[in-house]
């Protein structure tokens, strides 16, 4: 029995694994400590940037002109009502692809395992078809 136990931990066995975890613990270090911070410090500076000079960009039209207060009002209003649109076609497109998703896992899983299983397909779907119901029904109009 303790042959058969130190046969699973020999010194060759244990070295001939070493390139396999080597590669896997490079990659996770390079992945979640170099890659994703610098990745989202990246994309916070952007939009601080943005901001700061959307920000610049109203102050300069509100102070341009006498009319400069009613155009800017405007400007952000109408960047309102596209931020809504994008948001709206977003959980459009969400929805659709829900549907999708659970329309496939039915398909799927109903050949390959049984009809029971296959109901859980109607999660990601129920989920889908709720996304449409908003986006068609429930959502206040755009303006």
């Amino acid at each position: 029995m303790t042959h058969l136990l130190l046969s699973h931990f020999s010194s060759d066995d244990v070295l001939s694994h070493f390139g396999l975890w080597a590669f896997l613990s490079i990659g996770a270090i390079a992945l979640f400590g170099i890659f994703i911070p610098v990745t989202s410090w990246i994309d916070s500076r952007r939009k601080e940037r943005e901001a700061f000079y959307k920000a610049e960009t109203i102050r300069r039209v509100a102070e341009a002109s006498p009319d400069g207060a009613k155009a800017t009002l405007e400007l952000l209003r109408e960047q309102d009502r596209l931020n809504q649109i994008k948001t709206r076609e977003g959980m459009k497109i969400g929805g659709l692809i829900n549907v999708a998703v659970g329309t496939g896992l039915i398909l799927f899983l109903r050949e390959l395992v049984g009809p029971h299983v296959a109901l859980c397909g109607l999660i990601p779907g129920f989920i889908g078809v709720a996304m449409l119901v908003y986006v068609y029904v429930l959502a206040p109009p755009v303006q």
